[in-house]
């Protein structure tokens, strides 16, 4: 199963060198792809100077992650897509290659599966955006392409899809995923970057409404429960939240 590796990035040239070191190295991934939207600090030509077997193309101005992503889309030649977010830190390559194969081998059963950020803070798992806004996740390239039929700003497109999915009754599963992001205030300071968080959410609950998010909270996904063997097989066994 071949799998496009999708990097969308604004202005990262600081953040995105320990993604790509990663990435770049797990055999399962036959295309990364980055989509510039519009960075100003030269993150493109960075990229193509330190991983020349990276595609980037580029946005000739900063329109949104959404639109960064269906832009994208166009230049995948995979029926499968890795959403990976630029700005992660202490991406561990085995867990990685993990959740890969665990895609690979229950594609049948698992229509997403989505890397959850055990590392997240307690408030972040409190409303569960550990799962629910992870930027990392596995699907049909054709599935996303649907999930982006409808108009989606910035930060909208997780729970876009995470709608598309409920419904169109897709099986949707997550796996324990270590790293973490950066957060807003760690790249705007804590002035602009909690208000930033703060329009962030404003725009995600105006767009799929209150009712629809507290559906997502309740009863999105549950945990794919596997267990990686020296011979890289997996057992299946029941799902629990």
């Amino acid at each position: 199963m071949d799998i496009t590796c999708l990097i969308p990035f604004y202005n990262e040239r600081e953040r995105i060198a320990p993604v790509l070191e990663v990435l770049t190295t797990i055999n399962q991934i036959a295309q990364v792809l980055c989509i510039d939207d519009g960075s100003m600090d030269g993150t493109s030509d960075f990229i193509q100077q330190h991983w020349p077997d990276v595609e980037v193309v580029r946005l000739p101005q900063n329109a949104g992650k959404a639109a960064a992503v269906k832009y994208g889309l166009k230049h995948v030649r995979s029926k499968h897509v890795l959403l990976m977010d630029a700005d992660l830190q202490d991406i561990n390559k085995a867990e990685l290659e993990a959740a890969i194969e665990a895609y690979i081998l229950h594609a049948d059963a698992v229509n997403m599966l989505i890397l959850r950020r055990i590392n997240a803070p307690w408030f972040v798992k409190w409303y569960r955006s550990d799962i629910l806004l992870s930027g990392e996740r596995l699907l049909r390239k054709q599935d996303l392409e649907r999930a982006l039929y409808e108009p989606i700003k910035c930060y909208q497109l997780e729970v876009a899809i995470n709608r598309y999915m409920l419904r169109h009754r897709k099986v949707v599963r997550w796996i324990p995923w270590s790293a973490i992001n950066t957060y807003k205030v760690d790249k705007l300071g804590v002035i602009d970057g909690s208000l930033q968080e703060f329009r962030m959410y404003v725009d995600i609950v105006s767009y799929v409404g209150f009712s629809h998010m507290m559906l997502q909270l309740a009863s999105f996904t549950r945990k794919l429960r596997h267990e990686r063997q020296q011979t890289t097989s997996y057992t299946y066994s029941d799902l629990q939240v």
